[in-house]
């Protein structure tokens, strides 16, 4: 079976893992401060990144660092994985689930807008399939109430949209290094800010709240081993073992976008003629990096097209089910058909195989597997 996703691993990487390996340090030391360091060098200057144990964590993390609490409201799209939408749950936050564009999947200003009010707290926009947001037009419509923009980039590290890289626009940005990801640290997750506010309430949170500084201690004098809690938070950390990863394959980050951008092209060029395929749309300032490619397909045919695909050896997904369709969110109050263009737009959806590793004759396969299903 041909995969959708596969982690691109080589020699450099497990050469910097097994360094790591035999090194003082395992869990949190200074491949995790080198890695941090490097990421937000990558994304641009002004930023910070603080690392975390996965994407998921990422969003929560991102979340209470925005003060997201009973009471609060977050706007965000349901086409995206549950987590960018449970996070703020778990936090006591109720969600206002907004509308996508019908033809980038990408949350829609307009529907945001509609949404706003007096307690929306966050509005989180998701990076779909690698093409950015955007972040200007989602400030317009939060108006004057105050909400903070949490871009979840899980896709789409390394991408730009309007000029502007990925990590720099939002007041958070969040990142997934899982395996099928644009990179890899095995698990592992990141929160980017240039707010410093923020930046240390992310970091704090996801070390327990622990505070070590004693200029900030109540007590400070209790002793040098003293360390106090002075707000709730979790163990999200980092190991160094799986920031020495991360570390080298950023290095070959750009190389990997650039073989995504060339497997996108060849499928956008075998489909463009087709009558029943609808292939990815992206906007004119926009400079994805691809994490998946959405085919869209009949609706009607989408699950014998995916069975057959299947079949066929190619291991198709589908990304996602509107994220409100999930029972906990039913038994919540949430129904079918709030928001018609992302449930259109996965009713239709496919995501055909792309990874760097993925080979010409790999691709020819799947283009030729997908025209023989729809035919």
């Amino acid at each position: 079976m041909l995969p959708y996703g596969r982690q691109s691993i080589d020699d450099s990487d497990i050469a910097a893992v097994s360094a790591a390996l035999t090194s003082d340090w395992l869990t949190t030391g200074p491949r995790v401060d080198e890695f941090e360091r490097t990421l937000a060098d990558f994304v641009g200057s002004g930023v910070e990144a603080v690392s975390v144990t996965s994407g998921t964590a990422a969003l929560h993390v991102a979340y209470a660092a925005a003060g997201v609490g009973r009471g609060d409201r977050v706007v965000t799209s349901p086409l995206t994985f549950v987590a960018t939408a449970a996070a703020a749950t778990l936090l006591g936050a109720e969600i206002d689930f907004a509308d996508v564009d019908i033809d980038t999947g990408l949350i829609d200003p307009d529907s945001v807008a509609g949404l706003v009010g007096d307690r929306t707290r966050v509005i989180a926009g998701v990076d779909y399939a690698g093409v950015p947001i955007d972040v200007p037009a989602l400030r317009r419509a939060a108006g004057d109430v105050g909400a903070l923009i949490v871009e979840d980039a899980a896709h789409s590290i390394g991408a730009r949209r309007g000029g502007r890289a990925v990590g720099v626009a939002a007041d958070l940005t969040t990142f997934s290094f899982f395996p099928t990801k644009n990179l890899t640290t095995a698990e592992g997750g990141a929160v980017i800010g240039s707010d410093a506010t923020l930046v240390a309430a992310a970091r704090a949170f996801k070390n327990h709240g622990l505070v070590r500084d004693r200029a900030r201690q109540r007590t400070p004098d209790e002793g040098p081993w003293h360390q106090e809690v002075h707000s709730f938070g979790l163990n999200y950390r980092l190991p160094d073992v799986l920031a020495a990863l991360g570390i080298s394959q950023l290095a070959r980050l750009r190389e990997f976008a650039a073989r995504r951008d060339q497997i996108v092209a060849r499928y956008d060029a075998a489909f463009a003629d087709a009558d029943d395929l609808t292939t990815p749309v992206v906007p004119a300032d926009a400079e994805p990096v691809w994490h998946l490619y959405p085919l869209r397909v009949p609706a009607e045919r989408r699950r014998a097209i995916f069975e057959t695909l299947r079949a066929d050896g190619i291991g198709v997904q589908v990304n996602y089910i509107p994220a409100y369709w999930h029972p906990v969110f039913e038994d919540l109050g949430y129904r079918r058909g709030q928001c018609p263009n992302a449930e259109d737009y996965y009713r239709r959806e496919i995501s055909l195989p792309l990874f760097p590793g993925l080979g010409d004759g790999d691709v020819e396969r799947v283009i030729d597997s997908v025209l023989r299903a729809v035919a």
